[in-house]
């Protein structure tokens, strides 16, 4: 897979697992808990984060966490870290976290790696 053929090809789908879901939530309660406007905000940065992910998918830096998984990427917005497989035909976003908190154990390990 190169990036050349995402450039060809456009945006890939997205495809969010729970785990990520449950993660954008719960930014979006910790933040709105003090100002839920900023929460909002916050919610559509980071939504736009992946967006931008699925259009140049390789443009994420390697995972330090998992370095011999090329395909597991992530983007970072100020604190926190969005963690994606890149896949032939879509990305998936497996966490959203903030990046003081530990790597969640079993996210990458649930990822299929890609062959070849």
């Amino acid at each position: 897979m190169s990036q050349g053929n995402h450039e060809r090809r456009g945006r890939l789908d997205i495809h969010w697992s729970d785990q990520a879901k449950d993660g954008l939530a719960g930014i979006g309660d910790h933040i709105a808990a003090d100002d839920p406007v900023a929460a909002i905000r916050w919610i559509d940065r980071l939504i736009a984060d992946v967006e931008r992910a699925a259009e140049m998918p390789l443009a994420g830096r390697v995972v330090l966490e998992h370095a011999d998984r090329q395909d597991i990427r992530e983007v970072l917005r100020r604190n926190y870290r969005i963690v994606y497989r890149v896949g032939d035909e879509a990305i998936e976003v497996l966490t959203i976290f903030e990046g003081h908190r530990l790597f969640p154990k079993g996210v990458v390990a649930d990822a299929p790696k890609k062959e070849g």
